[in-house]
């Protein structure tokens, strides 16, 4: 039987996993005065002053760049964000690009639209992830058109290699829309097959109705979650006519992760399955005939509510499966036995 890794054998190492959360709070406390600064750096004359954070952070001006969340703390966006305390890194969000899905975002969009989602790499499987929060009703319509328009890091960005990636058509959601009585995430798609809705633009935008319908829907018991198959068109703005070929994506909602928790001892395998399916909706291209130039593995979109607990360890969990040949590596096609 192989060793078992060392990751695997320090995690029952209680010396071990102590230096670890000491080192992680450390790094996030570090981040944290670095975001702080950023938002005391927005324009005054949109937002109140914070207290000055004594911190060796604040006057590391390249530090506090790497983790800029300028763009989130903008009150213009605040409207756009989940939570108050939650925004997007600066240099690796999403900009969702303006315009027909022609737009051209091989330069980066620094006219593009806000949305509260990163992109996000596996460390040890090495596949890209787009990491949000669940849609709210005014930003529907924008996490809508990152299947429908072309999606882009900001100008600038350490992300070149992904500038040119094609469409992405899969979303995790990780969160139940309700959760202890509260609305974690906006229904966006309808609930019966052959429905239609018609998602509006924000306010103050002239951007096309998208209209979306429910193809068809399946539970998976084994693994715990309900995958749907959806379908988005452009509507004219003036005939409310659908405009092109709608666009295809799959929505694979998972039951059995608590808020605030993990999911039960039962439940691990069905997580595991979970991710297999995952890894295969995404790879799946019978829901696209005729479609040329398809990525045969593009970023898949995950959320949860704040797109930061549940989804970061979705991702991770999902690398370390990569890893060890248990999903498959990034590059292959074949599908897993």
């Amino acid at each position: 039987m192989p060793a078992l890794p060392n990751w695997l054998s320090n995690s029952h190492n209680a010396d071990h996993i102590t230096e670890v959360l000491r080192t992680l709070r450390g790094r996030e406390r570090t981040r944290s005065a670095a975001r702080a600064a950023s938002r005391h750096q927005v324009s005054s004359s949109k937002r109140h002053k914070i207290a000055q954070i004594a911190s060796s952070a604040t006057t590391n001006s390249a530090h506090v760049s790497h983790y800029s969340i300028a763009s989130g703390a903008d009150p213009d966006n605040a409207r756009f964000n989940r939570y108050a305390d939650i925004h997007p890194y600066d240099r690796t969000r999403v900009v969702v690009c303006p315009g027909e899905p022609s737009h051209d975002c091989s330069s980066g969009c620094a006219d593009g639209r806000y949305l509260n989602a990163n992109w996000v790499r596996e460390l040890a499987g090495g596949k890209w992830w787009i990491a949000t929060q669940a849609p709210l009703p005014q930003t529907a319509h924008a996490f809508l058109s990152v299947f429908l328009e072309g999606i882009s890091p900001p100008p600038d960005s350490p992300l070149a290699n992904i500038r040119s990636i094609n469409r992405v058509r899969t979303v995790v959601q990780l969160s139940q829309n309700s959760e202890g009585g509260m609305r974690k995430a906006h229904v966006y798609f309808p609930p019966l097959e052959g429905q239609s809705w018609i998602i509006e633009p924000e306010e103050g935008r002239a951007d096309p109705p998208i209209q979306v319908t429910l193809k068809h829907s399946r539970t998976v018991e084994d693994a715990h979650c309900v995958v749907s198959v959806v379908a988005l068109q452009e509507l004219s703005p003036s005939e409310r006519t659908p405009q092109g070929e709608p666009v295809v994506f799959q929505h694979l909602l998972y039951a059995s992760w608590p808020d605030h928790g993990g999911p039960a001892r039962e439940d691990r395998e069905g997580l595991l399955r979970f991710a297999r399916l995952v890894d295969e909706a995404n790879r799946d291209l019978s829901l696209y005939e005729g479609v040329a130039d398809l990525d045969l593995n593009p970023p898949i979109v995950v959320n949860c509510s704040a797109g930061v607990g549940r989804t970061g360890a979705f991702i991770a969990r999902c690398s370390l499966l990569r890893h060890y040949r248990l999903l498959s590596p990034i590059g292959v096609q074949a599908a897993l036995p």
